[in-house]
């Protein structure tokens, strides 16, 4: 059963083929965690969905509330038999239809749909997972490229190369040919008690799970944080690199290239992030 636009259906086929957000990609999404009985991060979420569509240009109804959206999510995730399973959950909001690329509308609607997850809590993965660069394509910084839309080329084929090639994930570049994500999160590289991750000015995704790392590091006494460009030359010289999303939360990168790499701050940093989700339930 899927939510759209708070009615709860079994059809699959809801979305039409003049809505915008499969015409012209005018839609912008948030994937969250749900477990325990409770969405993980979902202010913030909340508040990068609505900063998206600002920067979309999308008017925002005024029920489009915090408390409203997340009590459609919890009738969706009821609706599938899901209130007492960890879940993943993705809220589109897609702009009316009308028009070509100039949009008639100004009305806005959203799809809500749920899967179940099979582990409750963020578990580590320590085993093997390599990456390397996709270089086909670039990432272009600007505010647009931070924003989770319905605009995803480059990460599908991207995606379709990492499996060409057996690999577990690639990392973009962006048109200054810095390190700038991989195809499903943020990345973190350490290098000695340095911890850097590219700043959003890079273009990459404003990242919730990033915001989350971020402030767990900045209370670390013994690592810093940095938010600064990432080179590829850098990669090989890193003591660990590790990749976070909200459904994994941090996957170490364990070989580039020739490279293997370390996943004792990537462990420490998951313990932090379990103690942080337990503490604010």
């Amino acid at each position: 059963m899927v939510n759209f636009n708070g009615n709860l259906t079994a059809d699959v086929n809801i979305i039409s083929l003049n809505n915008r957000g499969f015409a012209y990609g005018d839609a912008v999404f948030e994937t969250c965690k749900y477990s325990h009985g409770k969405l993980l991060f979902w202010e913030d979420h909340y508040f990068r969905l609505m900063a998206s569509m600002r920067i979309m240009r999308m008017e925002i109804p005024m029920d489009f509330t915090m408390e409203f959206l997340e009590a459609e999510i919890q009738k969706t995730l009821s609706e599938n038999k899901l209130e007492n399973n960890t879940s993943r959950v993705k809220l589109t909001v897609f702009r009316g239809e009308g028009g070509l690329y100039n949009p008639t509308s100004k009305e806005v609607g959203f799809v809500i749909s749920v899967s179940a997850l099979d582990a409750d809590f963020y578990l580590m993965n320590d085993g093997d997972y390599e990456v390397d660069l996709f270089k086909d394509f670039y990432v272009s910084p600007s505010l647009l490229s931070t924003l989770k839309t319905n605009n995803k080329a480059i990460n599908v084929v991207g995606s379709v190369y990492a499996e060409e090639n057996n690999l577990h994930n690639a990392l973009l570049l962006n048109t200054d040919k810095k390190v700038v994500e991989a195809l499903n999160g943020n990345l973190f590289l350490v290098s000695g008690h340095v911890v850097k991750t590219p700043p959003l000015s890079d273009g990459c995704l404003k990242g919730i799970m990033r915001k989350q790392i971020i402030e767990l590091i900045a209370q670390l006494p013994d690592y810093e944080l940095e938010e600064a460009s990432i080179s590829p030359f850098e990669l090989q010289k890193a003591d660990a690199l590790f990749i976070t999303n909200v459904i994994v939360g941090i996957q170490p990168i364990r070989k580039y290239r020739k490279k293997l790499y370390d996943h004792a701050v990537a462990k420490m940093l998951l313990q932090k992030l379990q103690v942080k989700i337990r503490l604010s339930n």
